[in-house]
């Protein structure tokens, strides 16, 4: 097996390991692979009590997917690694959400992206001091995926709108607050606690460990972000927002100034979606549509240019302003895949 993933049993529990430290646990379409035979050999295991998903390194639990090979195959005109890619990690994403016995996982540093399609549809989600989680895929002309857009969804308010357009990032408290997270434990007691849950399959010991969440800012902002994100489309929020003025307004104008236009206009619409419908696969098929086409119609190549490659933090998008996203194309992007192309999620 690849060292990027250790995958193990260790007493009671099935263990899993993001061990790429140095590109912050980044998740690579074979790791996707592996985490998903591993939930399928354990989901009917009864010697498999429970699962603990953790991450090697400082700085992050993991800080999104591995995007690199998808610019290298889709600046050559090869879009099939990248849908392949997506279609295998939203299959794990729906296996994790779905898996039958609790999952416990450890979410220090930075969880972002496809991080938070591994350790964000646990049922035991927890944080600690250094904790900070976001999606924030508008940046690099994608979407909140990996099941994000029903996260967002079921945040409260329209917290989920909000996080959604201007990637903010959680602290500990705020991610507990908008339903990413469950548990704040110092992370000093993070061993002692996969110990026991290792060699007891007892569950409950994480709510034995809890203690309460530090203060969620955020939560103080709720009604500046219900009565600005309650549009709606983009355009109906910018309105709001322009409309208001004050601090919050402008930092959130601010935020959504760097993010690709269209990856924001179809964000909003994929929130709303997700609300309506409120199933993991209907989520991670909505957002299929998006990612499959986002290198081909979408700013996803330049977006990764401009973040990862060149490191020049200047993308041009194809829209010059988020205003000039028109519903037809958010229509356009959010179409159904033909059926030849829809892949088994």
């Amino acid at each position: 097996m690849s060292t990027d993933i250790h995958i193990r049993i260790e007493g009671r529990a099935g263990r899993i390991t993001l061990n790429r430290p140095d590109a912050l646990n980044a998740v690579t379409h074979e790791m996707c692979l592996a985490i998903e035979e591993a939930l399928m050999a354990w989901e009917g295991d009864p010697a498999i009590a429970l699962l603990v998903i953790d991450g090697t390194g400082e700085r992050a639990f993991s800080a999104g997917g591995d995007l690199m090979q998808m610019y290298e195959t889709g600046t050559r005109g090869d879009f099939g690694y990248g849908r392949r890619f997506w279609a295998d990690e939203y299959r794990m994403n729906r296996r994790m959400f779905e898996f039958p016995k609790p999952v416990v996982t450890f979410l220090h540093g930075f969880t972002m992206g496809g991080g938070v399609g591994v350790g964000c549809h646990g049922s035991h989600r927890i944080v600690c001091e250094d904790s900070q989680i976001a999606m924030p895929e508008c940046g690099i002309g994608l979407v909140p995926d990996v099941g994000g857009s029903l996260l967002l969804a079921r945040a409260p308010g329209r917290v989920g709108e909000y996080l959604g357009v201007t990637g903010t990032r959680m602290g500990p408290g705020c991610a507990i607050f908008a339903g990413f997270a469950d548990y704040y434990i110092p992370r000093a007691d993070w061993p002692r606690l996969i110990g026991v849950l290792c060699e007891t399959g007892d569950w409950d010991a994480v709510d034995r460990s809890a203690l309460p969440p530090p203060d969620c800012p955020m939560a103080a902002m709720q009604a500046d972000i219900d009565d600005s994100f309650a549009g709606e489309t983009l355009r109906d929020i910018l309105t709001m927002l322009e409309f208001r003025d004050t601090e919050f307004a402008r930092e959130s104008l601010k935020k959504i100034a760097r993010n690709a236009p269209l990856s924001m206009a179809c964000t909003v619409e994929l929130v709303h979606r997700a609300r309506s419908r409120d199933r993991i696969d209907e989520a991670l098929m909505q957002e299929y549509r998006f990612t499959s086409r986002s290198m081909e119609q979408g700013d996803f190549l330049e977006g990764i240019r401009a973040q990862i490659i060149d490191k020049d933090r200047t993308p041009k998008w194809a829209h010059a302003a988020a205003r000039d996203v028109t519903p037809v194309e958010v229509a356009q992007m959010l179409r159904p895949v033909p059926a030849a192309d829809a892949p088994d999620i």
